[in-house]
């Protein structure tokens, strides 16, 4: 049992957690905007991010991704190609499914929001050291781990990271694996 200090300090602590990760998004959800107009959701940037990262995913692959069903993912999918964003063609080894690449404006999109993202958290995070920023993102990963442990089993596909893929990733260690982005660049 926690002490009424111990409390109140992860209480806080889980405070801070939650304001910096709204602050975090509601800046790049912001960027997003200036970048493409109420033209592209956050979900249609994440779904581009995803398709850029591996070299394009089935569809159920991205619904999973996603979080949403096959057939919402489908029409997100439709949005984005009828945009010029996404291509979409049929899989060289299997005709009823679908490959998907990003169109040259859909790569141009993207390096316009990776920039303008860039620029924004460079001038936000300028108080903090490179080895702060990486202690502080070691200490996050420790405790991620142990929060996925306790609530996941670990045969669940792992999408935390958003649209944030990286190599070095503790929670995929601790899942053996179960991310589609790292099991699509293994391939």
């Amino acid at each position: 049992m926690l002490t009424e200090r111990e409390s109140h300090q992860l209480n806080d602590f889980l405070g801070s957690a939650e304001i910096f990760t709204s602050a975090v998004n509601d800046l790049m959800a912001r960027q997003l905007k200036e970048v493409t107009g109420p033209d592209v959701t956050f979900s249609q940037l994440k779904l581009l991010k995803m398709v850029a990262a591996t070299g394009g995913y089935s569809v159920s692959n991205l619904a999973q991704f996603m979080g949403v069903s096959t057939a919402a993912a489908s029409r997100a999918v439709d949005r984005l190609v009828k945009r010029g964003l996404l291509n979409r063609a049929e899989a060289a080894d299997d005709r009823r499914a679908v490959q998907l690449s990003l169109t040259q404006e859909g790569t141009e999109l993207l390096e316009k929001y990776d920039l303008a993202a860039e620029v924004a958290l460079r001038g936000a995070f300028e108080s903090l050291t490179s080895e702060q920023l990486q202690e502080t993102g070691d200490m996050l990963d420790r405790l991620s781990v142990k929060l996925v442990e306790r609530g996941n089993g670990s045969d669940t596909m792992c999408f935390r990271c958003g649209i944030y893929f990286r190599d070095r990733c503790l929670l995929r260690k601790s899942q053996h694996g179960a991310c589609l982005y790292h099991l699509e660049k293994t391939k």
